[in-house]
């Protein structure tokens, strides 16, 4: 679709404009975009600007630790430029940055702990893990129902997991 003022660029910006119930849609290329009037307010938004908007938000919990002073001893990336960029320089800045990073991971995700799909290659002691969770619910309801032959061969499953995940 082009732009519908200038015909000339694809139309990038879709804006939808609600006055007195009377509903107008524009689709403009960013440079006409930002010529009109209605748009002035237009700023290109990306990732990188919603996280460090997060991190904005936290700098009463920043403050407990100068930001300014933290830096990534592997990388040397600090917290000030991990703001600008929005980006974490390599793995190990998880480490030196957790303490700032947790709340806004938190507030991003919900929580701080992965809880989704995981390979089945890489997260073998994960997936023990949910599934001795999962057995030990189980195990609870037929101690409640007085299923004790089930819940006695649900008590060994619990323990052959508990078992491998020691290996791991």
């Amino acid at each position: 679709m082009l732009c519908q003022q200038c015909q000339k660029r694809p139309a990038t910006v879709h804006f939808t404009k609600i006055v007195n119930n009377h509903k107008t849609e524009f689709y403009l290329c960013e440079e006409c975009a930002r010529q009109k009037e209605d748009f002035k307010a237009f700023i290109p938004f990306s990732i990188n600007d919603l996280l460090t908007g997060f991190l904005d938000m936290d700098k009463a919990d920043v403050s407990v630790r100068s930001p300014g002073l933290l830096k990534c001893k592997t990388c040397g990336m600090d917290f000030v430029q991990f703001k600008k960029v929005g980006r974490l320089g390599c793995q190990d800045c998880y480490k030196y940055f957790a303490e700032e990073l947790a709340p806004v991971i938190r507030r991003v995700q919900g929580g701080t702990k992965h809880t989704g799909k995981v390979p089945r290659r890489a997260g073998v002691g994960l997936r023990i893990e949910r599934q001795i969770k999962q057995l030990k619910a189980q195990l609870q309801k037929a101690v409640e129902a007085e299923a004790f032959e089930e819940a006695a061969r649900l008590r060994d499953q619990i323990r052959e997991l508990e078992r491998q995940l020691g290996q791991l």
